[in-house]
């Protein structure tokens, strides 16, 4: 007997189903339509504060309501449901990837834009190319919606369209800007060159160059990533692709950090061939690569030819001829360069200042390091007065010595 009433109470309890209710007939876009807005009214509902449901108890169960049906449909719709059905609208029956492109840049809001990218998919005789995934993707990048993004590029991955440079390079791009995507760029480019109409482009090795010398932080690390860099550079020459002035740069600046100067050097040499002239940022890698490894003549010279050119070096660059120059004890040539730094706007840091000074004095020359100190605070508006005064202590110091 309790079964039975059970029973009966389960089959009173049951809603009826909202499309297959006998009444008004509804077509295939009004029930996707009815569908969705069901979909944006629970993601309403469960983004506000409910109780714990530990502390409640369960709700007693009642008759069905009749009016249910007409109740959903007569509701309040939220704004995101007004804006999406106002969107679902514009897009008439038949249309094609661009018109849902340009309804997707339409969009203020990113999950709004990939509630319409997902619906389209979801109509008879239409499919998503690479216009589509190649907008939203751009659209939830610039939302912050990575896990979205993320998603679709591993639907591009599966085959879920037909592909294009710009959707490719667009992957790259994101996957070189996420940590964890790193080898996911790289899996990208591969599938780039095994294709026969997509080849990797001047912007592909320009994304991926950068993202490994991000990577250079310490020179036990650099020698690891400087493999991958070296087989790049011979993928990309192998492919066609005429480098730029920034990527040889990236290149010599690999080769500089891991002090293998003499591939830097062929780099350098090479940039003629391309018809790109070398800049600051070119000379500035070479030379600090050349000091640092105890080249410094060869290093000094970079320099000298570079402002030559009218090149202005970097505060790094400056700073690392000097040091190598006084401890090399070329202190005129070392002097000369402070000075030319100043000239500049720019300010040595206190262990520039310290290299020269102390090797002057430790040469014999305290006097004229004293003057050389007065000099430079003269000209230098930025040395405070405790940069000064521990200077000064350093070198009546190295005197009493």
């Amino acid at each position: 007997m309790v079964v039975t009433v059970r029973r009966l109470l389960t089959a009173t309890v049951r809603t009826p189903n909202l499309l297959s209710h006998p009444g008004p007939y509804l077509s295939s876009s009004q029930s996707n339509s009815l569908l969705t807005h069901l979909s944006l009214y629970h993601r309403h509902l469960s983004s506000s504060p409910t109780q714990n449901p530990k502390t409640l108890a369960p709700p007693p169960q009642s008759p069905p309501d009749p009016q249910i049906q007409i109740q959903i449909q007569t509701r309040t719709r939220t704004p995101l449901e007004k804006q999406f059905e106002t969107w679902v609208q514009h897009l008439k029956p038949g249309f094609s990837p661009v018109h849902v492109s340009d309804a997707l840049w339409a969009q203020s809001d990113p999950d709004l834009a990939f509630d319409i990218f997902r619906w389209t998919a979801q109509q008879r005789g239409y499919k998503h190319n690479h216009v589509t995934y190649l907008t939203m993707i751009k659209i939830l990048v610039d939302g912050r919606r990575y896990s979205h993004a993320e998603t679709l590029v591993e639907e591009v991955m599966a085959g879920a369209c037909e592909v294009s440079v710009p959707l490719y390079n667009s992957m790259i791009r994101f996957c070189c800007g996420r940590k964890f995507l790193f080898n996911r760029a790289f899996d990208v480019y591969k599938k780039m060159l095994k294709s026969e109409d997509f080849k990797p482009t001047l912007e592909t090795y320009t994304l991926l160059f950068n993202s490994l010398l991000g990577r250079f932080n310490k020179l036990n690390v650099c020698y690891v990533y400087l493999r991958a860099v070296r087989s790049l550079t011979k993928q990309m020459k192998a492919s066609g692709v005429i480098p730029d002035t920034f990527v040889l740069n990236m290149i010599i600046k690999a080769y500089s950090k891991c002090h293998e100067l003499d591939e830097a050097l062929r780099v350098f040499r090479e940039m003629g061939l391309y018809r790109c002239e070398p800049n600051a940022y070119t000379y500035g890698y070479i030379a600090k690569g050349l000091c640092e490894k105890g080249r410094v003549g060869q290093g000094f010279g970079f320099y000298k030819e570079m402002r030559g050119k009218g090149l202005v070096p970097s505060g790094s660059t400056f700073m690392i001829v000097i040091c190598s120059l006084a401890m090399e004890g070329r202190f005129e040539d070392a002097t000369e360069s402070v000075f030319d730094m100043l000239g500049c706007s720019m300010s040595p840091d206190f262990l520039t200042y310290k290299t020269l000074l102390e090797g002057l004095c430790r040469d014999g020359k305290g006097d004229e390091a004293l003057k050389l100190l007065e000099e430079f605070r003269k000209k230098d508006g930025l040395m405070g007065a405790k940069t000064y005064k521990n200077l000064l202590n350093e070198l009546h110091f190295i005197a009493r010595d």
